[in-house]
């Protein structure tokens, strides 16, 4: 049986971009990663010291990847990776081991 795959990515904002002008600006992926085949689950978190985790759950890792590249492609694209602070921004996926929700 092939395990979910968490993709996530951590980064701090460009300077100058505001935290509900970014949210505002990731809502305008949802569409997009909703329409994937294989997407499970999506957060976006901010922690204390202004570091941003988004975290998605995705079927397999052959999905995350296709989508990964896509991702790059779309038009809202330019707008989110301006608004991410370029030398703090990592990716990475894992295989979900364990998963428990309410």
């Amino acid at each position: 049986m092939t395990k979910h795959v968490a993709e996530i990515v951590t980064f701090k904002l460009a300077d100058g971009i505001k935290t509900e002008n970014f949210v505002a600006l990731m809502q305008k992926t949802e569409a997009f990663v909703r329409a994937q085949d294989g997407f499970l689950h999506r957060q976006l978190s901010q922690g204390e010291d202004g570091s941003w985790t988004d975290y998605v759950i995705w079927k397999d890792l052959a999905t995350a990847q296709k989508v990964a590249q896509a991702f790059m492609q779309q038009d809202f694209t330019p707008d989110v990776m301006a608004a991410i602070a370029p030398e703090t921004a990592n990716m990475r996926h894992e295989e979900v081991q364990w998963s428990m929700a309410s």
